[in-house]
C-alpha cells in the first residue's frame, strides 16, 4: 500500500468515528437528515455513499436509489414516491439521485414534457421548505466530474465485466450529452439554491479526495452530532469456550479457502 493510500484510509478510519458519532446523536436527539446525491454518471455518487454507511448500523439509515416510475406511479403527483422514502425520527436517508432526475436526466433524455420540467422548476423550493419547515436537515451535493476523467471510468466499467451493471443505456447515451447536462445542472442549481436548501459542488475528479471532502463538509452541516458511545465491558465467560455443535441433520459447506 502506497503512502498516499495509507493516508486515506487513516483518513477515512477517523471519518469514520465522526460518522458514527453523527448517527448516534441523530438517534438521541430524534433528527432527522436527508442527503442527495447528484451528478454525471460515474461521478462516484454509490462509491461515495458506500463509504459514509459502511460503518454504520444498517436499521438507522436507508438509501433510496429508485429506478424508472411503474405504470401507476407515473401517474402520481411526481413527488409522492420520493415522500415515501423520507426519514423518520433519528434516521438518516440517502438519495442516490433524487427527484432532481427531472432537472437534468429527464430533460436531456427527453423522458419528460417541457411543461413538467417547468413545473417541477417552479415547486421544488416550495417542497423543500415544506421538508425543512418540518425540521427535516437536508443537504444537496453536486458531484462535479471532466468529461476527460468520466470517459476514464466509463471506459474502467466497460472492461471490467464486474462494473458492466454500472453501465446502463441511459449511461452510454449520455456521454454526447456532457455539454446539455451541464446547462441543465446550472439552471437546476439557480433555480433551486435556498438558504434552507443549498446545492453544494465537490470536485470529485479524484475520487478519494472528494470523498473525504465531502464527509468532512457533511460532519460540519449536522449540529450537535457528537455523541459518544457508552463504552462496553465484556464479563469473563463462566467455564471453557463451548464449540457449535449443530445437530448432524444439517450439511456443512466444504471448506475451500486454501491456506
Amino acid at each position: 500500500m502506497s503512502k498516499q493510500d495509507k493516508h486515506y484510509r487513516k483518513t477515512m478510519d477517523a471519518l469514520q468515528l465522526e460518522l458514527a458519532s453523527l448517527h448516534l446523536g441523530l438517534r438521541h436527539s430524534g433528527k432527522r437528515l436527508v442527503v442527495i446525491f447528484e451528478g454525471r454518471d460515474a461521478a462516484g455518487k454509490g462509491g461515495t455513499i458506500k463509504r459514509i454507511t459502511e460503518s454504520m448500523d444498517t436499521r438507522g439509515y436507508r438509501i433510496a436509489a429508485l429506478g424508472k416510475p411503474d405504470e401507476t406511479e407515473a401517474t402520481q403527483w411526481y413527488f409522492q414516491r420520493y415522500v415515501s422514502h423520507l426519514p423518520a425520527a433519528g434516521e438518516f436517508v440517502l438519495f442516490d439521485r433524487s427527484w432532481y432526475n427531472r432537472a437534468v436526466v429527464e430533460p436531456a433524455m427527453h423522458f419528460c414534457h417541457k411543461d413538467q420540467y417547468e413545473a417541477f422548476l417552479t415547486a421544488v423550493p416550495a417542497f423543500e421548505k415544506l421538508l425543512t419547515d418540518d425540521g427535516i436537515i437536508l443537504i444537496k451535493y453536486w458531484l462535479a466530474v471532466d468529461q476527460k476523467e468520466q470517459e476514464q471510468r466509463f471506459a474502467e466499467r466497460a472492461e471490467n465485466p464486474l462494473k458492466h451493471w454500472k453501465l446502463s443505456p441511459v449511461d452510454l447515451a449520455s456521454r454526447e450529452k456532457y455539454a446539455e447536462f451541464g446547462k441543465l445542472r446550472d439552471v437546476m442549481i439557480e433555480r433551486t439554491h435556498r438558504a434552507n436548501a443549498p446545492w453544494y459542488v465537490v470536485d470529485f475528479n479524484d475520487q478519494k479526495r472528494g470523498r473525504v471532502n465531502l464527509i468532512k463538509h457533511l460532519l460540519e452541516q449536522v449540529p450537535r452530532h457528537h455523541a459518544e458511545s457508552a463504552s462496553i465491558k465484556l464479563d469473563k465467560l463462566k467455564g471453557k469456550p463451548k464449540r457449535e455443535g449443530v445437530t448432524p441433520k444439517a450439511l456443512w459447506v466444504p471448506d475451500t479457502y486454501p491456506d
